[in-house]
């Protein structure tokens, strides 16, 4: 009786056993794409041998995403002549300004002193180059003294003159970002003196008040930026009513975060233009599987003198989050608004993304080194290098081939488990295994009887 009882329990055991089978083993023959990983030469002047066990990084570009698995999870690198390769261990970095965000300052000792508004700034405690204030008025122009000091009240050290402005009604941008040194101060001292934009009609800042300041955002430090590389860039722009349109064809998750807008040489006017940009993804005959994106954003230059003062700013790119949750290609179409004025002269429009990085241990010899992608049944590698890595400012450099096919490549036999590939077989073993169990205990229970 008790082996019949425990029948149930074994075949279950067994089951799931053979469900939890270990994960398939990365190999060269079961990866799809190749790209050699070629070394910069060691700079002259450098003594032999310190190159070696230094770390070295290659920049993954465009061409890598449409074929790798998703997350980059199959990527493998692998040392030595087809044959008898060894798998070398790696770290993927991303730029993104080393874990920095922006930040907002602590704003107190708000006040208005003849006719300047003054407060205080409580900085985060790390260095930064800059802030950007939230002010709550139109059509003005402002000078911002800012000093620096260790403690609140305390003796301040001169940071510097910086102009800011707003002019919304000629239909241009607003600059009321501040570019600093590299500082470390715990507070900031801020004496804003504003005055209306001479061409405006009316104005908010004719009557200064505290109340205007709403917020100051601190951001990453200029030394923390996060670094772009172009994938796409196209100059065939077509000129439409109002609209100067770029289009591309975006591959399979490769990701688009920043749109990057070029002049034509020697162009020095002013604008402001409000930009539309829409990813359609490719049609896969499930209409339900969309996932269509918009963003909108704006680019501007201003460039003069008001008042006595220069005013200067531009933004020529805009950040977005498009491509790599998409899953499938998409159309991208980026469009210019001109409104009624003549077209803004584009040299290209750039699809950039944020820098990804490959970094490894280089070896000791000339010996081949290749990377490898394109088998989705593998999961990302657990490496210690990569749970230790710590990147340094300088690395080697390598540069990735071109993409090619493996010549070597053979398809896996499909390894999947079987309830991968029917999944209701899980629940049918389930209730069959309680109708078993149902079973024995009746029997059980009438030959008590």
């Amino acid at each position: 009786m008790n082996i019949v009882r425990m029948k149930p329990a074994l075949l279950w055991l067994l089951f799931f056993l053979w469900q939890t089978a270990p994960r398939p083993a990365a190999a060269p023959v079961h990866l799809r794409y190749q790209r050699s990983v070629n070394l910069a030469p060691v700079p002259a002047g450098t003594q032999t041998g310190t190159q070696i066990g230094t770390q070295t990084c290659a920049v993954l570009d465009a061409p890598v995403f449409p074929h790798a698995a998703p997350s980059l999870r199959d990527l493998r690198l692998f040392t030595g002549p087809p044959g008898s390769q060894t798998e070398l261990a790696y770290a993927t970095t991303l730029s993104e300004s080393q874990q920095q965000e922006s930040e907002d300052a602590r704003i107190f000792n708000l006040g208005l002193r003849n006719g300047h508004i003054l407060f205080d700034l409580e900085m985060p405690h790390r260095p930064y180059t800059g802030l950007t204030l939230d002010l709550a008025a139109r059509d003005f122009i402002a000078t911002a003294l800012v000093s620096g000091s260790d403690l609140p009240g305390g003796k301040t050290t001169p940071l510097g003159a910086f102009t800011l402005f707003d002019l919304t009604s000629q239909h241009l941008a607003r600059g009321t970002s501040i570019p600093l040194p590299e500082s470390v101060f715990p507070y900031l001292h801020l004496d804003l003196a504003l005055t209306p934009e001479p061409r405006a009609a009316s104005s908010t800042a004719s009557l200064p008040s505290p109340s205007i300041v709403r917020s100051v955002t601190v951001p990453p430090s200029r030394d923390a930026q996060t670094v772009y590389v172009t994938s796409q860039q196209t100059a065939d722009l077509t000129q439409l009513p109002g609209q100067t349109v770029a289009t591309f064809q975006l591959p399979l998750r490769v990701p688009v975060e920043r749109i990057a807008f070029l002049l034509k040489p020697g162009y020095a006017g002013e604008f402001s233009r409000t930009v539309h940009i829409d990813a359609q993804s490719l049609s896969t005959g499930d209409p339900s599987a969309s996932r269509d994106e918009s963003v909108t954003g704006t680019i501007f230059r201003v460039d003069r003198t008001e008042a006595g003062q220069h005013l200067s700013a531009q933004t020529l790119s805009i950040p977005v989050a498009i491509g790599s949750n998409m899953q499938r290609p998409a159309n991208l179409r980026v469009a210019v608004q001109n409104g009624p004025g003549l077209p803004l002269p584009l040299a290209a429009v750039q699809l950039q993304m944020r820098q990804r990085r490959i970094c490894f241990e280089a070896p000791a010899s000339d010996t081949p080194l290749t990377l490898y992608y394109g088998d989705s049944a593998l999961e990302a590698p657990a490496y210690s290098y990569a749970s230790r890595f710590q990147s340094v400012p300088v690395p080697r450099l390598a540069a990735l081939g071109p993409e090619t096919p493996n010549p070597a490549f053979r398809p896996r036999a499909d390894s999947s488990k079987i309830t991968d590939r029917h999944p209701d077989l899980l629940w049918v073993s389930f209730l069959a295994a309680i109708c078993t169990v149902a079973l024995i205990a009746i029997h059980a229970a009438k030959r008590r009887d």
